[in-house]
C-alpha cells in the first residue's frame, strides 16, 4: 500500500488503519494475533489502541488491549513494520492530561506495548482542567526522553485544538501533528464544516474512527428487523435507519456493484479518497472480515462516483 505522511510529523501509515479497541472485547489474543498478523502481511501499518480498552468488558481493568498487542509484537518480531499508537486520558485508573499523569500513563502503557518508544501518543480526550501549555510541556518531555515520536489528539473541537496549535507554536512545543475524529458518511457535519478547514490549512493527520458508522455502512442493517443480528451495534445503528441513511446505502449499493466491491469497501474508498484524510479506522473480528475491509485500499472511485455518495449523503 502506498503510504500517506502523518501531518510533518516523521511517521507516514498505509490509507487503513487497523482499531485494537477489539482486543481482550470481542476477540481473544489467539484471533487478535491472527488478525494483526493479516493486517501486516497484505501491507498495513498503523495499530490504534489505548490504555482504556477494554475497560468496559466484565472482568476487565482495562490495559488489556496494549497487553494482547505487546504479545503479538514480542512474538511476532514484526515491530519495524508497524507504527504503534495508543492514547492516554479516558482510563478512570490514569485519567486526564496532567503532566504526572501523562508521565505515570505513558510507562504503564510502553510496559503493557513491550516497547521502548511509541510512535504516536494520543490526548484521548480533551482536559480543560490542565493548562494547555503544562500538557504540550509533558509530551515534549516524552518525546526528548524517546519515549514517543510524535503525538496526536483524538475528540478535540476546532476551537480547543487550534488552540493546542497555537500554544505549541507560541512555546516552540510539539504540536499534535494528528486528530482522530468520528467521521463518516452519516457522520458528516461535525468534521466537514469545523475541523476539517482547520486541519488542511495546519496541515493535520487525520485517522477517523466509526468510519463503517458501528457496521451500518456495511449494508448489513436496513430494517428494524435487521438490528437484531448484533445484541452491541444494533442500538448503535438505530439512529440511521431513517429515509436520509437508507439513501447513503442505496448509493454505496450503486457505487460497489459497479466495481465488484461490497457497499463498505465503497464507504472506505469514499473516505480514503477525502482531501486531508490520511487513514480510517477499521476494526474486524474475523480475517475474512479485515481481508474485505482491506479491500477498500484498492477500490479507486471516479469523480461522479465520489459525488454520486456525496449527494446521497449530505
Amino acid at each position: 500500500m502506498q503510504k500517506r505522511p502523518l501531518g510533518h510529523s516523521p511517521l507516514s501509515i498505509a490509507p487503513l488503519a487497523f482499531g485494537g479497541n477489539v482486543f481482550g472485547w470481542s476477540v481473544d489474543e489467539k484471533r487478535s494475533f491472527e488478525l494483526l498478523d493479516a493486517f501486516v502481511d497484505a501491507g498495513g501499518n498503523l495499530i490504534d489502541t489505548a490504555d482504556v480498552y477494554s475497560a468496559w468488558v466484565p472482568g476487565n481493568r482495562g490495559g488489556e488491549s496494549e497487553t494482547i498487542l505487546g504479545k503479538w509484537l514480542k512474538q511476532s518480531g514484526k515491530r519495524a513494520q508497524v507504527v504503534i499508537s495508543t492514547k492516554v486520558a479516558k482510563w478512570t485508573e490514569q485519567p486526564g492530561l496532567s503532566p504526572v499523569n501523562i508521565q505515570q500513563a505513558v510507562d504503564g502503557s510502553l510496559r503493557r506495548l513491550q516497547v521502548d518508544c511509541i510512535d504516536l501518543y494520543q490526548a484521548h480526550q480533551d482536559d480543560a482542567s490542565v493548562p494547555m501549555e503544562d500538557t504540550l510541556g509533558a509530551f515534549a518531555r516524552l518525546i526528548e526522553a524517546g519515549k514517543v515520536r510524535a503525538i496526536g489528539a483524538s475528540n478535540f473541537g476546532a476551537a480547543r485544538f487550534a488552540d493546542a496549535l497555537a500554544v505549541s507554536k507560541r512555546y516552540g512545543l510539539p504540536r499534535y501533528e494528528s486528530l482522530q475524529p468520528e467521521y463518516n458518511l452519516v457522520r458528516r457535519a461535525g468534521y466537514e464544516q469545523e475541523l476539517e478547514p482547520l486541519i488542511r490549512r495546519e496541515n493535520i493527520g487525520v485517522i477517523s474512527y466509526y468510519a463503517l458508522a458501528s457496521g451500518f455502512l456495511s449494508g448489513k442493517y436496513r430494517s428494524a428487523a435487521d438490528l437484531a443480528k448484533s445484541s452491541a451495534r444494533g442500538g448503535a445503528v438505530k439512529k440511521y435507519l431513517n429515509p436520509r441513511g437508507l439513501q447513503v446505502l442505496a448509493a454505496l449499493d450503486a457505487v460497489a456493484a459497479a466495481h465488484g466491491a461490497t457497499p463498505a469497501q465503497a464507504a472506505l474508498a469514499w473516505l480514503i479518497a477525502r482531501p486531508g484524510l490520511t487513514a480510517p479506522i477499521v476494526s474486524a473480528t474475523r480475517v475474512e472480515q479485515l481481508h474485505e475491509l482491506l479491500g477498500a485500499t484498492s477500490l479507486q472511485l471516479s469523480d461522479d462516483e465520489i459525488a454520486q455518495v456525496d449527494l446521497a449523503s449530505a
